[in-house]
């Protein structure tokens, strides 16, 4: 796998990452605890490795500009700047999130869940919509 490979497997981690969520969701919604934590340690290891492969893409290339000097400009950094800000305060809770679940303390987990899923979902999302229109369109 090439360098130039990392945006494009970063975007499948992502998408994913974002099925394994709902996936997640319905299952602790449903009920089924064991499987919803099945599907949530496979997103939390989809959304490591994406890091992982984000950094060593960065850490060789650099910062990408966006290419685009027209309407979707302002769009592109309408959705990338909330995505970078939530994505660096949500990993943290993210840990905290695993570590109450870890713990057996599930009403802190739920609690804190109600407000880490979300925004967990918006950035797996959002990151697809960055690399198409950073690399796609």
């Amino acid at each position: 796998m090439a360098i130039s490979d990392l945006p494009t497997l970063n975007a499948a981690l992502n998408s994913l990452c974002t099925i394994f969520l709902i996936l997640g969701y319905r299952k602790i919604k449903a009920g089924a605890i064991e499987v919803h934590k099945k599907l949530m340690l496979v997103a939390l290891i989809l959304s490591a490795l994406f890091l992982i492969s984000y950094v060593a893409y960065h850490v060789q290339v650099g910062s990408v500009p966006y290419p685009h000097h027209d309407w979707t400009r302002p769009l592109y950094f309408a959705i990338l700047i909330p995505h970078v800000i939530l994505a660096a305060l949500n990993a943290p809770l993210v840990v905290a999130l695993v570590c109450f679940a870890w713990r057996k303390r599930f009403q802190r987990h739920k609690r804190l869940a109600r407000w880490v899923w979300p925004v967990w979902m918006f950035i797996s999302i959002s990151g697809v919509i960055v690399y198409v229109m950073l690399y796609l369109i």
